[in-house]
This record gives structure tokens, C-alpha cells and sequence, in this order.
């Protein structure tokens, strides 16, 4: 259940410079004395992901005022320990796409993967340590220590389909929404914003973050693989109930219900065009749309309350395009 990264390009052209400095420092930061390290690592993060949390970063920065270098080192941090929950997550989910290529763990094998995961979280801790900020560092161990909670909730949830919607938004929230959450209020740390604005920009990750993996489950069940990148079918094949599942057994009939239950007791992708044809018929997508576009609308209004210019109005049109996503 972990999210692609997909920003419109021409949107986030105007910080393409800074950009290209946090691919420099990450460049700079993967090097180790021992090659696998390296190959597995540039392995994923050369793979295609947009990097959206370190925009984030840069735009909340940049939207109040902040021009510093530390900038770009603790964006590439959070590009670090999403790649590291990248490379855990494959192996926890035995998947085997993302971004159109095989997983790092079915191209370098499981322990591989797992190990150099470690890496790149024990060198986002190495940077965060150079920037030489206790709020920082605060904010994103906080972050780590609730995406790591995250993952054993998602865990324990396999193959449970009583999950309710209450329990899936609070599993999303530390397992995705959480570092988007930690990379837009370190952009106002950094900025030494007072803290209301501080409150802003972390509401505006969170509810960003939120909409995000929502749509990334409603694209599970209406999505193209070739556009996305990954298998269709493989939150079902994981056990996992998400919301648009959810939506469809609390709006279906009993038949329908039980339908979907078993599916996501046993992880049947035999049944998935059955399953999505349940989801399609009793408006659960819907459902799950405009719960994501609640909280897109929450985070537009969080973004609103930054101070006016180029990059809070790239936030805004961000989170207004976050229901357009394809991928």
C-alpha cells in the first residue's frame, strides 16, 4: 500500500535547480566502500520516482523564505528513508514491480534488499546529524519511529477484513502520510516559522500524504499497470483492505460482502475481476474519491494560510491535481 510518486513535471519546473542539487548531495551520499551497497541503492532511486517529499520540503522552505544549503541535504534525507521503506516494503509484500521494473529484491534477492535498507536509513541519520538541528532530527526519528509502527500495523491488518475505515486512515497516516507530514514541517523549521505556520505546513503533508495513498488504492482497482508501474491486484494479493474494499462491503449486499471478505482472507486475485466489478457496482469508489478529496481540500486550505507567492500557490494547484493522478 505504499505510494508512487507522480507530480506533474511542468508544475514543479520552477524549483528544478534545487532539485538538481538534492540529486547531487544523494549522488554524493550513496557512495560506500562496498559496491552492492551503491548498486542497490541507485538500483531504486534512479528508478523513477518523482520526489515529491523532498518537493515538498523545498516548496514549504521556499514558501517562507528560507534559502539555506540545509535545504537540499535533509530533502535528500527524506528521499533516503522513503527509499529505505521502499526496499522493506517489496520484501514485506513479496512484490515484484514498481515503477515499471522489477523490485530491488527480485533483482538483488531479499536480504540484500533488507540490508541496505539499513544503510540508507543509518545514513539519513549520519546527514541529519550535519545539519546540527535537535527539532529536525526530532521531527524526522518521530517520523521513522511512526512509519516503522506503520508497517506492523499494516502487518497485523493482512488478511483482516474487518478493518473499518477509521482503522485504515490511521494505518495510512503513519505508514505513507507521516513522512509527507515530517518533510513539509522541517521546510518550516528551517525557516525558524513561528508556530502556526509550522501547524500549517504539517497539516498540509498530512492530509497531502493522506489523499495520496488513497488515490493509490482507488488506482489498484481502476488503474493501468503499464501507466502505473506495478501489478493491479496486488493490494488484494497482500490481504490488504483498503478503503475502496472497505466502502464496497459496507454498501454491498450480504452476497456481495462475503464475496469481497473472502478475497481479502485469502488473498484471492482469482477473484479480482469479480471483486472489482463489487466495487465498481456499489459506488465504493466514489466513496474512497471523496474521502481523498476532502482531505486535498484540507491541505489546499493549509496551504492557503502560507504566505502568498510562487511556491504556495504550487502547493495549492498540487493538491488540486492530486484527483487527476494516473500513476
Amino acid at each position: 500500500m505504499q505510494a508512487s510518486t507522480s507530480p506533474p513535471s511542468s508544475l514543479l519546473s520552477f524549483i528544478a535547480p534545487d532539485m538538481r542539487e538534492v540529486d547531487q548531495v544523494i549522488s554524493q551520499r550513496l557512495d560506500s566502500g562496498v559496491p552492492l551497497v551503491g548498486q542497490v541503492s541507485r538500483y531504486i532511486i534512479t528508478a523513477g520516482g518523482k520526489r515529491l517529499r523532498p518537493a515538498l520540503l523545498l516548496l514549504m522552505s521556499g514558501a517562507l523564505g528560507f534559502k539555506g544549503p540545509e535545504r537540499f541535504t535533509l530533502a535528500a534525507v527524506v528521499e533516503f528513508i522513503h527509499t529505505a521503506t521502499l526496499l522493506h516494503d517489496d520484501v514485506v509484500d513479496d512484490s515484484s514491480l514498481r515503477r515499471g521494473n522489477a523490485t530491488a529484491n527480485i533483482t538483488f534477492g531479499n536480504p540484500a534488499s533488507v540490508l541496505v535498507g539499513d544503510f540508507l536509513y543509518s545514513r539519513a541519520f549520519q546527514m541529519m546529524v550535519d545539519v546540527r538541528s535537535m527539532p529536525v532530527m526530532s521531527v524526522l526519528s518521530e517520523a521513522t519511529n511512526v512509519i516503522s509502527e506503520g508497517e506492523v500495523l499494516q502487518l497485523m491488518n493482512m488478511h483482516n477484513a474487518e478493518l473499518d475505515e477509521e482503522g485504515y486512515i490511521h494505518v495510512i497516516r503513519s505508514k505513507t502520510a507521516k513522512l509527507f507530514e515530517a518533510s513539509a514541517r522541517v521546510g518550516a523549521i528551517l525557516a525558524s516559522a513561528s508556530p502556526e505556520l509550522e501547524a500549517a505546513c504539517a497539516e498540509y503533508g498530512q492530509a497531502m500524504g493522506t489523499a495520496f495513498q488513497v488515490i493509490d488504492d482507488v488506482l489498484d482497482y481502476t488503474g493501468d499497470a503499464a501507466v502505473m508501474g506495478k501489478n493491479l491486484g496486488d493490494d488484494l494479493r497482500e490481504g490488504k483492505a483498503t478503503l475502496p474494499l472497505i466502502a464496497a462491503m459496507q454498501r454491498g449486499s450480504a452476497e456481495q460482502r462475503e464475496v469481497v471478505k473472502s478475497a481479502i482472507e485469502n488473498g484471492d486475485v482469482d477473484a479480482i475481476d469479480a471483486v472489482v466489478a463489487i466495487v465498481r457496482a456499489t459506488g465504493a469508489l466514489d466513496v474512497a474519491r471523496n474521502a481523498a478529496r476532502a482531505e486535498a481540500q484540507r491541505a489546499m486550505d493549509a496551504a492557503g494560510r502560507l504566505p502568498k507567492g510562487e511556491h504556495s500557490a504550487c502547493l495549492i494547484q498540487l493538491a488540486a491535481q492530486l484527483l487527476d493522478r494516473q500513476s
